[in-house]
């Protein structure tokens, strides 16, 4: 993932109809809403968007030359503090130490408590997408250039080990067991890793269902992975994670960033950044899913945290200028560039989203 500045993205087309399993077509009519929409304003960029559930904040790192990291009440969107100058495009916590990490570069580690930086950290490649594995309290820095995952001891900031996972990573997730899973968005696959050996295990190949892998979402007590990709449309293929078999391919909204799944609800859920809308598919069981519901939410709004506490999402967005001419290749009835940009954010526009039942 990219950092995100305003951008309005051009749709690729028409997603796929399930393969496998109950599929049914995505109705606005369920039971999420939004709940909350918070314009809380700032300059700058922004991707990533952190929930820590047992601290109840929320972190929205904002990048550029006011970069900063913003916190926020999960439960009331109300401001918190921030950390300045730590211009980043994602956050994470470990929960055990309250050691926060940046994907600045050297990355940034801080105090959740004082929200006060302890050290910098010297990685290589360009930090982008973090993911924390409580199986042993490590941070996972991921890189779309070599290398693909610098591996960080959450509990003194040293520097473990750097992975090779065959291509440029998005989304991770870990089944809290000692395997890893990793979205490789220009492979089109799923790198499995050992968390002991920090090994890949194996390759989960997707390209005969799509390409552009992005977010990734997991159901470790049906060990269900839920990968989601862009073109020629946007689908969820859903697939065993235990030998990549894959079970079905859902629709979804375009532009999908960052995904979760909710054990308490067996939903995984999805942020479209294009249309601006959230896609909720239900697992119904383990051979059987179906999309619940397609909630509109803000265009632009492509990441997004789960509170598992409330089952609430939280995404952000904001408010952008005059969309400029569609890019040669779509103008020429090719394949849109996913990444075509917007008009400038409208100033003071910025927006927190909460969305719940």
């Amino acid at each position: 993932m990219r950092l995100i500045y305003p951008v309005a993205i051009f749709a690729a087309g028409i997603a796929l109809a399930a393969s496998l399993g109950l599929a049914q077509q995505a109705s606005p009519a369920g039971p999420y809403q939004v709940l909350k929409k918070v314009k809380v304003g700032g300059e700058g960029g922004f991707d990533y968007i952190f929930a820590d559930v047992e601290g109840r904040r929320l972190y929205v790192p904002r990048s550029g030359p006011m970069g900063r990291l913003t916190v926020y009440g999960l439960d009331t969107l109300e401001p918190v503090g921030e950390i300045a100058n730590v211009s980043c495009g994602g956050a994470i916590v470990d929960p055990v130490s309250h050691h926060g990490f940046s994907t600045t570069k050297p990355l940034s580690m801080w105090d959740t408590n004082t929200l006060t930086v302890i050290k910098t950290i010297e990685v290589q490649g360009r930090p982008d997408g973090m993911m924390f594995d409580p199986y042993n309290e490590r941070v996972w820095v991921l890189s779309h250039v070599a290398p693909n995952a610098t591996v960080i001891d959450a509990k003194d900031g040293s520097v473990v080990a750097t992975v090779d996972l065959g291509g440029a990573p998005e989304q991770a997730v870990s089944d809290g067991k000692g395997t890893i899973y990793v979205n490789i968005e220009d492979k089109s696959n799923i790198a499995v890793v050992d968390a002991k050996t920090l090994k890949v295990t194996a390759h989960y190949d997707l390209s005969s269902q799509a390409t552009y892998a992005t977010g990734l979402a997991f159901d470790a007590k049906n060990h269900i992975l839920f990968s989601y990709l862009r073109q020629p449309t946007s689908v969820a293929v859903i697939l065993n994670a235990e030998d990549g078999k894959i079970i079905t391919t859902l629709p979804t909204g375009n532009g999908v960033d960052t995904v979760a799944f909710n054990p308490h609800t067996m939903e995984a859920i999805s942020t479209d950044g294009i249309g601006g809308s959230i896609t909720v598919i239900k697992e119904n069981s383990p051979t059987s899913f179906a999309v619940e519901q397609t909630l509109q939410t803000m265009r632009g709004a492509r990441t997004m945290a789960l509170d598992t506490k409330t089952n609430r999402v939280l995404t952000m967005t904001g408010e952008f200028g005059p969309t400029p001419p569609p890019p040669d290749e779509v103008r020429a009835g090719q394949t849109p560039n996913l990444n075509a940009r917007n008009g400038p954010m409208i100033p003071g526009s910025f927006t927190l989203l909460m969305v719940g039942k």
